[in-house]
């Protein structure tokens, strides 16, 4: 890689991940930037910055608390001068401390001391660091919700194994999403408190289920996320088992929804063991599974938008005959999914697989090739995943990370449907569609492929969904009511071909 890397290492200097990735963000627009990263400086850090060639000599012997600022310029002036920009913003709080901003306590014990009635503790620090801070939050009485990732399966199933025997729920790790008694956390929309209680292994379906929920006039009383791999074998659903424990014994809770992957045999038996135990009624969406045998006060369902119907006694409906007419370009077969949200990913090949599409994916659900398997199939990629976002904020805080899959695209004499996501909400972009639709507008030819998107979230998210969907509209965008409702007018799209 070309250019002039310079690193500053900031001793015993930690931020969160999501403030980092934004100011990173910040930085690499400026002009002469390649590319800049802001992270602690753990060998898994160190690793993705030297892949991404931002990594000196410096910033290599970083210790683990450490926070390394790596840029990568067209010049040492450039490199210096988004180095001042990047310490200038880091001073920001320590230089208004003096000016009635409030105390911020630097550890867990501090914190406790400071807010007394506390019982949760959102934790966001590098991986190596996280088990052990939700260790200290668990024995001293709180909750843990872990935002961090990189962390070993085995130390989550020991971590999760003395939550249980402490009372205390874990929340993670890398879990994006959770709603609790009416207050959004991390990446999660603004919805109104109500009867149904979630439990997400998904962070992202977790966002469009409780979203539609809000749309189609219910409420949420809970949003309880348990980390994507919960249900993985080696965890064997402990915080899952916990959730459905907690809901089934709130009075607010009167219907109890559960979003995960399939989960392998075993665990979803204990968890249809646990529901079949509640007075409630429940509704299963194992994204991607088959049909299970349901206890019978559950109903299993195999999209986001039955998850979100449901409970409210809506007729399932993913269906092409409520789309508008679209029709793709002449000879252009081919259907290209680029996604933020992974379970909306995942919805999307649910439902071409439904339809007996030929469909792959780089993070496939059940029955569906790997991109690596299939040479044809519409294409749905994940680019949450890591792949793309090694030493990169996720897409639903840098949209930046869709624009080159976007243009190619666009330029793609196969495709003839682009089918996107835009997700918002508090932690996402400011604007993910004023963006998306820059870009749509610069690239974009008059018989290329039309793009079909759906917005995740509600009015009264920051970014406000009815002005996000008006900016796609605004630069030809058709705009489905629900990611499956995108997909469903996708394959009307191909159908209508010529």
């Amino acid at each position: 890689m070309s250019g002039f890397i310079l690193n500053d290492v900031r001793a015993g200097f930690y931020l969160d991940s999501v403030a980092l990735m934004r100011m990173s963000r910040t930085l690499a627009e400026r002009d002469g930037v390649e590319e800049a990263a802001m992270m602690m400086g753990t060998p898994s850090n160190r690793e993705i910055m030297a892949d991404a060639g931002l990594l000196s000599d410096s910033g290599n012997a970083a210790g683990g608390g450490d926070l390394i600022i790596g840029i990568r310029a067209v010049s040492a002036e450039v490199a210096e001068a988004a180095l001042q920009a990047a310490n200038d913003e880091l001073e920001k709080p320590t230089a208004n401390a003096g000016d009635g901003e409030a105390w911020r306590p630097r550890t867990l014990r501090a914190a406790v001391k400071a807010a007394p009635d506390a019982n949760l503790a959102l934790i966001s620090v590098p991986g190596d660091f996280a088990v052990a801070e939700a260790r200290k939050a668990i024995r001293r009485g709180l909750h843990a919700m872990i935002f961090s990732d990189n962390i070993a399966l085995s130390e989550e199933s020991a971590l999760k194994c003395e939550a249980r025997e402490l009372g205390r729920l874990v929340m993670g790790p890398d879990c994006g999403t959770a709603i609790i008694n009416g207050t959004p956390l991390a990446f999660a929309n603004v919805v109104p408190r109500g009867e149904i209680g979630l439990i997400g292994a998904s962070g992202t379906g977790t966002q469009e289920v409780s979203a539609l929920i809000a749309q189609y006039g219910g409420g949420v009383s809970h949003a309880i996320g348990v980390g994507g791999r919960d249900l993985k074998a080696e965890v064997g659903g402990i915080s899952t088992l916990m959730a459905l424990e907690a809901l089934d014994t709130d009075p607010m809770t009167k219907h109890i929804v559960l979003i995960s992957k399939p989960p392998p045999t075993d665990v979803a038996s204990k968890v249809l063991d646990r529901i079949a135990q509640s007075e409630k009624p429940v509704t299963v969406c194992f994204i991607g599974a088959d049909s299970l045998p349901m206890p019978a006060n559950a109903t299993q369902v195999f999209t986001l938008k039955a998850a979100a119907q449901a409970p409210l006694g809506i007729a399932a409906n993913v269906t092409p005959d409520t789309s508008p007419t679209i029709a793709a370009p002449v000879g252009r077969l081919g259907v290209q999914g680029l996604f933020s949200g992974g379970t909306l990913c995942a919805e999307a090949q649910v439902i071409f697989r439904a339809a007996d599409q030929a469909v792959k994916s780089n993070a496939p659900v059940p029955g569906v090739p790997s991109l690596a398997e299939a040479n044809t199939g519409h294409a749905m990629l994940d680019l949450g995943d890591d792949e793309y976002t090694q030493g990169k904020p996720h897409p639903m805080i840098d949209p930046t990370v869709r624009d080159l899959a976007l243009i190619d695209a666009l330029e793609d004499d196969s495709i003839g449907v682009i089918l996107v996501d835009i997700v918002i909400g508090y932690g996402a972009h400011h604007d993910p569609a004023g963006h998306f639709a820059d870009i749509l507008q610069r690239h974009s030819s008059e018989n290329g492929p039309v793009v079909i998107a759906s917005v995740t979230g509600t009015e009264e998210d920051p970014q406000t969904r009815s002005a996000q969907m008006a900016k796609l509209k605004a630069v030809g965008v058709h705009v489905a009511p629900t990611n499956a409702d995108a997909a469903a007018w996708a394959l009307s799209a191909i159908r209508a071909e010529g």
